[in-house]
Order: C-alpha cells, then sequence, then structure tokens
C-alpha cells in the first residue's frame, strides 16, 4: 500500500504507510552500491550511507523500544548517543545492516501494534509522551534522512 492509497484510510494506517515508505526509502539507498561506496564519507561528519541506515536502526530502537518498553540504551545494545550511532565497525555490511534495519522496524511494528495514537509511552529521555507524538519525531527524522541520502548518493552515483 502506498501514500496515495490510504489517503481515506484511519490515520493510523496513514501513519504506518508514511513510516514504512521511509524506512524502505532509507534502505533502500544502498541498493547497486559497493560497500566502499556506502562506507565513503563525503562530508565532514560521521555521514555515510551505511552510517545513515545504521543510524536509523538506532532511531527505531530508541522511539520503539527505550521509549514503549523503559529498556535502558545498554540493555537494548544500542550506543548511548545519536552521535555514536552512525560508528561504522569492520563487521558492518551492507547486508548486516540492512538487516539489523529490517529486524529493528520490524519489532517497532511489533512493538506499537497494540497501542493506539492517544497512549502515552513512558520510556523517553524527554518523559511521557503520545505515540502520535513519537510517530511524528520519527517521521520527520527519516524524512530529513532520506533528503541526506539522497544527496550522498547522487554524488557517488555522479563520480
Amino acid at each position: 500500500m502506498s501514500t496515495g492509497d490510504v489517503r481515506d484510510h484511519p490515520i493510523r494506517a496513514q501513519f504506518d504507510v508514511f513510516l514504512d515508505e521511509h524506512r524502505a526509502a532509507l534502505n533502500g539507498c544502498l541498493d547497486g552500491l559497493s560497500e566502499e561506496q556506502v562506507r565513503r564519507s563525503l562530508v565532514p561528519s560521521r555521514t555515510t550511507l551505511l552510517g545513515l541506515v545504521k543510524h536509523a536502526t538506532f532511531v527505531e530502537k530508541v522511539w520503539f523500544d527505550e521509549a514503549i518498553t523503559g529498556r535502558s540504551r545498554a540493555e537494548i545494545g544500542i550506543p548511548a548517543t545519536p552521535d555514536e550511532s552512525f560508528i561504522l565497525t569492520d563487521h558492518d555490511t551492507i547486508a548486516s545492516v540492512r538487516q539489523a534495519h529490517h529486524d529493528a522496524c520490524e519489532a517497532s511494528r511489533q512493538a506499537t501494534s497494540s497501542l493506539a495514537l492517544d497512549d502515552i509511552v513512558h520510556g523517553n529521555r524527554r518523559g511521557p509522551l503520545p505515540l502520535r507524538w513519537v510517530y511524528l519525531h520519527v517521521l520527520r527524522e527519516l524524512a530529513q534522512h532520506c533528503g541526506h541520502a539522497d544527496i550522498l548518493r547522487e554524488q557517488l552515483l555522479n563520480e
């Protein structure tokens, strides 16, 4: 289902489809590129295409595990800060980072499946937040990172 297909659906279905489209777009930024290309640093920050998808996995776990369950980042097995989530290890490959992202997205869907948009989650550092706010925040972050990925990918393909 695409965003155009859910225009007349309940708002929750609209949120889910928009999130899934952005999740897929970010994951798709790695399509057809080599391991070297997705690791290439084209900007002064730690931002690389592979790092963006790895960071998106972190985002999923912060907002749909930590915020919902209250588990600490250490318990979840994610970095303490967003900046650290861009760091690539020698073990990070296109396949492994994509799989981790896919698994995190699926876990996010499961974690939110029994919640309503007005339900309050209590595990985020900002304090109690409605799930609706979490969805909007994650959608905004994914959209921003999709834009970053588009620019980095364009640079790589035009070299």
